[in-house]
């Protein structure tokens, strides 16, 4: 049951320098009183003594060695070796008539007060030389020889231990802790005389990192008393997280080994500044524990931090005295231990009357009853009640086994079956201990301190407890640990696992920014745009055709969009398409009606139908810009948009130049210019319509018509809003190319209107025509802005088709509107007005012409205050 440590011989250049300091130190009448006056301690006579070191007080303030009681780290554990040493006295089969006496130190939680104390137990290995001593009457002083302590157990914290094991191990005195965990004591050159019966550090520190993961956890900070125990503890559970991964340290906080006023306020503060890193675990002595908890709880940090305490903790109550909502929720560990019930008997019988030997026992009857024992010429404190002496022991007062009971009996019972080993050996058949075992000799009982082997508190042997736990039994521990996690009740009666991580799991389509030089710690950001999250460190953007899901985790089809019949943007053109087709369609049944009526045939019935038809597909071309894309309704997009205007326009333009060519030739001469007839002006009209065809239907044979679809259009910030746009491959520069003949054309008609302004209107169309194209040209300014501004829109496709559709629709509304609905107006309305006029000569249609305008100019001239006194005669006629 005991952890061995190696052994090795002494170096003896040390002995003179310690026995030097031990002479300087005491002189002979110090000596003396060592001997026989020892206020700090306990003595058992016995054959063989064994020393014992335990915490009795807890470390003093203020430069005191020693302050309050420790009831259980101190009074438990101390009596537990007195009830051990009570037992293997008692028992026949074990060191048979051989006592165990004992003398028991009080280290009061302090390395240098302990080890002043522990230089009782090498007292009798000096030799001292007293040859100049003499008493009074010249005798040489009857000096008694101090009792030889032939091990040690002990002590409780590492530090302690480390620095008495610094001393016995010079004097070859084994020693064996029943509570010093830290792992600098494995060191086998340094402590080679040390043995213990718990667990290093580094199993509960695996212990510890495995609690921690298990909650989930991976931010914490650390917290440790200053000295091998804390930091030591602290170290391996850095390495230990390190090497598993997946755990980041906040703070590493060291305690002062004497922390000054406000130190552990501090302390709180800073562990604050990682508010995250709620768990801390913590490899403290149970002072320090108690302050931390003091501290947190005055920074009103009641159920903030969630401790995971050492075995220094471990199940006592004492540093959670009157702070058990600061402690809510703690995980502390423990060496695998079992109840002792024997010794639960033992105490709580133990009285003031029948545990004398314990010189701290009424010291600790007045601080576990509440009390004061009267002492003579002590005045008690009238707020203290006094003791009466019949209070009992879990009868008045809670009581529970303390944690390390177990380990400070294994270890007297270490030591005892060491030496009954060693006594069959060495004095076999002798009664009580032979010459061959006075004085035993510390390296012979080290060897069999290592061979031991014997059924303690736990059934584990020494092969046991030097190997690391098994896969199989990590996984049952572990498991075990789970099933007793989830009823654990945290701060505020939660039964929800606290989170003690540095930052939180990222949602669904965010990644991770890791922090520099912190790997648990990261930032998250979002997958913005058209980005999906590719995994928990990257984000992708998704393909051209496609767009994020809303969670961003993946990508999903851009949906397609076409111009609905029922969109808002579809309804008005069509509209304005329809009452255009019925008017145009009306006109051209009044026309073929009254076909040969004077005001039909006067506005040039061949020309007259050709335009209406070019009206007609303008107004034609609506449905077939709202209608499904397809390579059939592409073709006849490209075919009909220019050609309806090229029409219309190629019409018009020859009625305004035949106009034009006519009054300008009659200005000159007397006869008709040519191309006049009507054939003629189809003629021109087909040819100039013929440029578009031939326009178009090169267009065809190099792009042939089809369906494309743009997933740019309407691609905005927010991809919940992306479309792919079905429509048929033209372009912004190809419609506009598609038109381009078609506003030459327009243009090329607005001049010669402009040209034959001056024409009477009796006599031609002309300024129906000029108006006509006027107003075209004021339309068509108006499209160019709103087509073209609407570029960057995600409305583009609608508005730049709405837009195209309605300029073309009131351009064609224009031209029937100013050229023929005054003419079926007359037709239906005034037909007294549809009659044959007077036939009149070229010449004279000419002249009258010429005559009719230069009486308008002279009017105009009279009116601006420009005409002369006479009237010059007109020379022209």
């Amino acid at each position: 049951m005991v952890w061995p440590f190696g052994w090795g011989g002494c170096h003896s250049t040390t002995w003179p320098r310690l026995i030097w300091m031990l002479c300087v130190g005491m002189s002979p009448g110090s000596w003396a009183s060592h001997q026989h006056f020892h206020p700090h301690s306990i003595k058992i006579p016995g054959d063989i003594t064994l020393g014992g070191l335990f915490p009795i007080h807890a470390r003093g303030p203020h430069g005191l060695p020693c302050g309050e009681i420790k009831k259980e780290k101190g009074i438990h554990r101390m009596e537990a070796m007195l009830y051990a040493l009570d037992q293997i006295n008692s028992d026949p089969e074990l060191l048979p008539n051989i006592t165990l006496g004992a003398r028991i130190l009080d280290t009061c939680s302090r390395d240098t007060y302990a080890l002043e104390q522990s230089l009782t137990f090498v007292q009798a290995l000096i030799q001292k030389d007293t040859s100049d001593i003499r008493c009074s009457n010249g005798e040489p002083p009857i000096i008694r020889k101090p009792e030889r302590v032939i091990g040690v157990i002990g002590a409780s914290a590492s530090s302690v231990s480390i620095m008495v094991a610094n001393v016995l191990r010079l004097f070859e005195i084994p020693q064996i802790s029943y509570a010093s965990t830290a792992p600098e004591l494995s060191d086998n050159n340094r402590y080679d005389f040390f043995s213990r019966v718990v667990p290093p550090d580094s199993y509960q520190a695996q212990a510890m990192v495995d609690i921690v993961k298990a909650m989930g956890w991976n931010y914490v900070s650390t917290l440790a008393s200053e000295g091998s125990y804390g930091e030591s503890g602290v170290d391996s559970f850095q390495q230990i997280s390190r090497e598993a991964g997946g755990l980041c340290i906040a703070q590493s906080i060291k305690i002062p080994r004497e922390p000054k006023p406000g130190e552990f306020d501090k302390i709180i503060k800073r562990l604050m500044e990682t508010s995250n890193a709620r768990g801390v675990i913590i490899f403290a002595n149970e002072d320090d524990i108690k302050r931390v908890l003091e501290a947190a709880k005055r920074a009103n940090l009641t159920g903030h931090f969630l401790f995971v305490g050492s075995d220094s903790w471990g199940a006592k109550s004492s540093p959670i005295l009157d702070q058990e909502d600061v402690a809510e929720g703690a995980v502390t560990i423990l060496p695998k231990r079992a109840s002792i019930e024997g010794f639960d008997q033992y105490f709580t019988s133990r009285s003031l009357e029948n545990n004398r030997r314990n010189i701290w026992f009424a010291e600790f009857w007045e601080d576990d009853f509440r009390c004061k024992l009267t002492r003579p010429g002590i005045k008690i404190d009238s707020e203290k009640k006094k003791c009466t002496g019949e209070e009992r022991i879990n009868r008045d007062t809670p009581y529970e086994q303390e944690g390390k009971v177990q380990f400070v009996i294994d270890a007297v019972y270490a030591m005892a079956h060491a030496l009954h080993s060693m006594h069959l050996d060495l004095c076999p058949g002798a009664m009580g201990v032979c010459d061959k075992m006075d004085p035993v000799e510390g390296r012979m009982l080290l060897n069999y301190i290592r061979s031991v082997n014997f059924n303690g508190g736990l059934l584990l042997d020494l092969a046991q407890l030097t190997t690391a736990f098994t896969q199989e039994e990590l996984a049952g521990w572990l498991t075990d640990w789970w099933s007793c996690l989830m009823e654990m009740q945290w701060s505020g009666g939660d039964h929800q696992i606290p989170d003690s991580v540095c930052s939180f799991p990222c949602n669904p389509g965010e990644r991770k920014k890791m922090v520099k030089g912190v790997p648990c710690c990261w930032h998250c950001e979002l997958c913005d745009g058209y980005q999906y999250q590719l995994d928990e460190m990257n984000c992708e953007t998704c393909p051209f055709n496609m767009r994020p899901t809303p969670n961003r985790t993946s990508c999903r089809s851009t949906p397609i969009i076409k111009l609905e019949w029922h969109s808002p943007w579809a309804i008005i053109p069509v509209f304005l398409a329809i009452l255009g087709i019925l008017a145009t369609s009306f006109v051209v049944i009044t026309f073929i009606r009254f076909n040969d009526t004077p005001i039909v045939r006067a506005s040039g019935r061949e020309l007259s139908y050709v335009l209406l038809t070019g009206i007609f597909l303008i107004y034609l071309i609506t449905f077939l810009m709202i209608a499904e894309p397809g390579a059939v309704v592409c073709a006849f997009r490209r075919l009909l948009l220019g050609l309806g205007m090229a029409i219309t326009y190629s019409a018009m333009l020859t009625k305004t130049n035949r106009i034009y060519r006519i009054f300008e030739q009659g200005k000159k001469s007397v006869s008709p210019p040519k191309f006049i007839s009507p054939t003629s002006q189809l003629a021109i009209t087909f040819i100039l319509m013929s440029v578009q065809l031939l326009g178009v239907f090169v267009w065809f044979a190099v792009i042939p018509p089809h369906t494309i679809i743009d997933y740019e259009e309407q691609r905005p910030p927010n991809p919940e809003m992306a479309r792919g746009v079905l429509k048929c491959d033209m372009s912004d520069l190809s419609l506009i190319c598609c038109l381009s003949y078609s506003i030459v054309l327009m243009v090329t008609c607005t001049v010669y209107a402009v040209k034959s302004r001056g024409v009477p209107e009796t006599f031609n169309e002309a300024k129906p025509i000029g108006f006509t194209m006027y107003t075209t040209c004021i339309v068509w300014l108006a499209f160019v802005p709103i087509f073209f501004g609407t570029a960057q829109s995600t409305e583009k496709m609608f508005i730049q088709t709405t837009t195209l559709t309605v300029s073309m629709s009131l351009s064609a509304s224009v031209s029937l509107g100013m050229l023929y609905i005054p003419k079926v107006y007359v037709i239906i309305f005034h037909p007294e007005q549809n009659v044959q006029k007077r036939k009149r000569s070229f010449k004279a249609v000419v002249q009258a012409a010429t005559m009719s305008t230069r009486l308008s100019q002279k009017s105009n001239d009279k009116q601006n205050g420009e005409t002369q006194n006479k009237i010059e005669p007109d020379r022209t006629q």
